[in-house]
C-alpha cells in the first residue's frame, strides 16, 4: 500500500484547503496525473500523484483543511489487494481518526442561546474551526441540515479579497522570517552589459510578429541555468544540516500575481531547453499563475529562485532566499549607462545582477565565480 501524503507547496505552507478530488476509489492513476486542487494561501493548485496504482481510499472531505505532510491517499500497488491494503493500514497504526470523504448524515446539534440545528458533524467542526454561527447558516440538506458546503459557502461570503491578500502577506512574511533567521546570507552584485546581447534580440525578433518576440528576461535564465552546470553549490537545498544537490537544474521564477505577494513555479530542466522553449514556458507559467492553474509539482521542484524586477524600474535586487534553497538569483531594470568597450567609451545597456546565497553551502569566492560565468556567457548570445 503507498500512503500518499499532502506535499509542502511553498516554505510558508502549513496546511492546505482541499477543494476536490479528480479521481474516487478504485481509479487507476500514475506518475503526474492530478488527484486533487488544494487552496494554499496564494492559489488553488493541482495536486499531482508521485506513484501508480488504484485508489484505495480518499482520507479527507473537500473544505477541509489538511496540514502539510498528512495522509490525503491510500494507493493499491499494482498486484495488491484491498484485504492485503487494510491489513498494512492496521500494521502501520496511522496516528489519529481520520476524516472519511463519504458524507456523514446530518443530526441535530445545539446553538448556544439558540434552537437546535441539524448538522452534518464534518460541518459542525469546520464552522467551528472558522468561528462561524451555525445558526446564521441556512442549510441545503434534508430537513434544512447544514451541510459543508453551506459552511464553505458562508465562509466565502464572509472573506474579502483584502482578507486573502492579508493572509497571504502573513504567511509570505513568516516564510522569509524563518529564512533570514536560519540561513546566513551574504550577498554580491556585478553590472553586466548587454550590448551584445540587445542586439542579437532585436536582430532575431525584427521579422518575428509580436506574438513571438523573445524578452530579454529569456537569455537571463538561459545564462543562469547554464552557469549553475559548473556551479552546483547553488542548485540545491539545505536540509538535515547538509545540503542536497538538485536533481536537476529546475529555475522557479518568481511572479507576481494580482493579489499581491509573488509566487516563484518552475521551469524544468531549464538549462537543456532551448530560448524559444524557455519564452513559451515562461510564458506559459505567467498566465497560469495569475489564472491559479498552476500544479503542485510546478511550485515544489524548484532548485534556485530567479526575480527579476527590471520592469518595476529596480536597479538593484537584494532577495531573501526561499528555503530550503540554498540561493536567489535577481536582475535589475537595464539602464544605458557609461561603459568602456574596446577602449572606448560608450552608452551601453547595462543590468545589474545579484546573488543571495547560503553561507553554510558556499562563500563569496564561488559566489564571485558563478555570476561572473553568467556575464561571461551573455556575452554569447548565440551559443545560449
Amino acid at each position: 500500500m503507498i500512503e500518499f501524503k499532502l506535499p509542502s507547496l511553498g516554505a510558508e505552507m502549513d496546511e492546505g484547503q482541499l477543494i476536490q478530488w479528480k479521481v474516487k476509489t478504485g481509479d487507476p492513476v500514475k506518475k503526474g496525473d492530478v488527484i486533487a486542487v488544494v487552496d494554499t494561501s496564494k492559489a488553488a493548485i493541482d495536486v499531482e500523484i508521485w506513484d501508480e496504482g488504484t485508489i484505495h481510499e480518499l482520507t479527507w472531505q473537500p473544505g477541509e483543511k489538511v496540514p502539510v505532510g498528512t495522509v490525503i491517499a491510500r494507493l493499491l500497488e499494482p498486484g495488491e489487494t484491498p484485504g492485503h491494503a487494510e491489513d498494512e493500514k492496521r500494521k502501520r497504526a496511522v496516528a489519529g481518526p481520520a476524516p472519511v470523504v463519504a458524507a456523514p448524515a446530518a443530526r441535530p446539534s445545539p446553538s448556544v442561546g439558540g434552537p437546535r440545528v441539524r448538522i452534518s458533524p464534518a460541518a459542525r467542526i469546520r464552522a467551528q474551526n472558522l468561528g462561524i454561527d451555525v445558526a446564521a447558516i441556512a442549510g441545503s440538506g434534508p430537513d434544512s441540515a447544514i451541510l459543508l458546503e453551506d459552511v464553505e459557502k458562508a465562509a466565502t461570503l464572509r472573506t474579502r479579497p483584502k482578507d486573502r491578500g492579508a493572509e497571504m502577506r502573513k504567511a509570505i512574511g513568516a516564510a522569509m522570517a524563518r529564512s533570514k533567521r536560519e540561513i546566513p546570507h551574504y550577498y554580491l552584485a556585478t553590472d553586466i552589459p548587454l550590448v551584445r546581447a540587445s542586439r542579437w534580440l532585436a536582430a532575431r525578433n525584427e521579422d518575428r510578429p509580436v506574438t513571438e518576440r523573445m524578452l530579454m528576461a529569456v537569455p537571463l535564465l538561459k545564462a543562469v541555468a547554464l552557469a549553475l552546470r559548473n556551479h552546483g553549490e547553488f542548485n540545491g537545498f539545505f536540509e538535515e544540516d547538509a545540503f542536497r544537490p538538485g536533481p536537476g537544474i529546475h529555475l522557479g521564477v518568481a511572479i507576481s500575481i494580482r493579489q499581491g505577494g509573488l509566487i516563484a513555479p518552475a521551469i524544468r530542466d531549464a538549462d537543456t531547453r532551448t530560448l524559444d522553449e524557455l519564452m513559451r514556458h515562461l510564458a506559459d507559467l505567467v498566465a497560469r499563475a495569475r489564472a491559479f492553474t498552476l500544479k503542485s509539482s510546478e511550485l515544489s521542484d524548484s532548485t534556485i529562485t530567479v526575480t527579476n524586477l527590471g520592469d518595476q524600474g529596480v536597479d538593484l535586487v537584494q532577495g531573501v532566499i526561499y528555503p530550503p534553497q540554498v540561493a536567489l538569483i535577481g536582475f535589475g531594470k537595464i539602464t544605458e549607462r557609461p561603459w568602456v568597450e574596446n577602449g572606448t567609451l560608450v552608452a551601453a545597456p547595462i543590468v545589474t545582477a545579484s546573488l543571495s546565497a547560503d553561507h553554510r553551502v558556499s562563500d563569496g569566492h564561488g559566489g564571485a565565480a558563478f555570476l561572473g560565468e553568467i556575464a561571461r556567457r551573455l556575452q554569447e548570445p548565440e551559443r545560449l
